[in-house]
């Protein structure tokens, strides 16, 4: 494929909202723009109309610290869906980290314009380890709610992995175990089990429930389950009504119940 290389205004370019950075910090940027005021080493590679096929960085970078032009190298022939999002895949990880979710729909749109395509051949492409794909590529197996955690940077892709192997009905419990601190092996164990018929429940020496506006609860205990988490809660539930029905403010009710616990100890 021919390839020119040129110089071309800003405005020239289009940035491809489809290539699998999908965010960008705005401090690297500016730094990258003051490095290409210095000298541009790579250039832009952008087809005849001036999508960007690889150097969104550095047109948001430009635009940050004001330049006027970029280097780019312009296709002369069209380049399949396919070969831009390889382009971008290849280009972005090895100049810029990918976030583990980011490295997901790269994999993901690469195999999707590739019919046919094995993760194996990917791997080659990119110089990678194919079991590494594998794991990263197993997001795809997960119910939606895990997949978004991912996107938020809840669970790497290991933790993924192990929730991707059980049944979608048993992956939200999963979901909510690592959220509430279980870690690897402890997912790994429980999916071990569950593929061999059995279900015990996950257990933790500290729960997190988050609630929304800022505010949480936290549980602490030795190996604690959710039937656990259920009876303390409506323990200390039970306790609070008792307390604001003697009109105990919270303060006063939680010196109550730890003199309580220390005399229960």
């Amino acid at each position: 494929m021919a390839m020119t290389l040129t110089r071309k205004p800003l405005k020239w370019f289009k940035t491809d909202s489809n290539q699998p950075r999908k965010s960008f910090d705005k401090d690297e940027l500016k730094a990258l723009g003051q490095s290409l005021k210095k000298k541009q080493l790579v250039p832009v590679l952008a087809r005849a109309d001036g999508t960007v096929t690889d150097g969104n960085r550095r047109v948001f970078g430009a635009e940050i610290e004001g330049l006027e032009q970029l280097d780019v190298i312009i296709s002369d022939e069209p380049m399949t869906p396919a070969q831009i999002v390889e382009i971008q895949l290849v280009t972005a990880l090895h100049r810029a980290d990918l976030t583990p979710y980011e490295q997901f729909l790269g994999f993901r749109d690469w195999l999707a314009q590739n019919s046919g395509g094995t993760a194996k051949e990917l791997a080659a492409i990119i110089d990678r380890d194919p079991s590494t794909l594998v794991r990263i590529l197993s997001l795809s197996k997960c119910i939606q709610a895990v997949q978004q955690a991912a996107a938020e940077d809840k669970l790497g892709p290991s933790e993924w992995y192990a929730i991707s192997k059980v049944p979608e009905a048993e992956q939200e419990a999963m979901l909510a175990a690592k959220l509430a601190g279980a870690s690897r092996d402890q997912l790994e164990q429980r999916g071990r089990k569950l593929r061999n018929g059995e279900a015990p429940g996950i257990k933790v020496n500290r729960l997190r429930i988050p609630l929304g506006q800022g505010r949480s609860v936290t549980i602490a205990g030795s190996n604690l389950g959710l039937d656990d988490a259920i009876e303390m809660l409506q323990e200390a539930l039970k306790s609070a009504r008792k307390a604001q029905g003697e009109n105990l403010d919270g303060k006063t009710w939680v010196a109550v119940m730890q003199q309580k616990a220390k005399a229960g100890a």
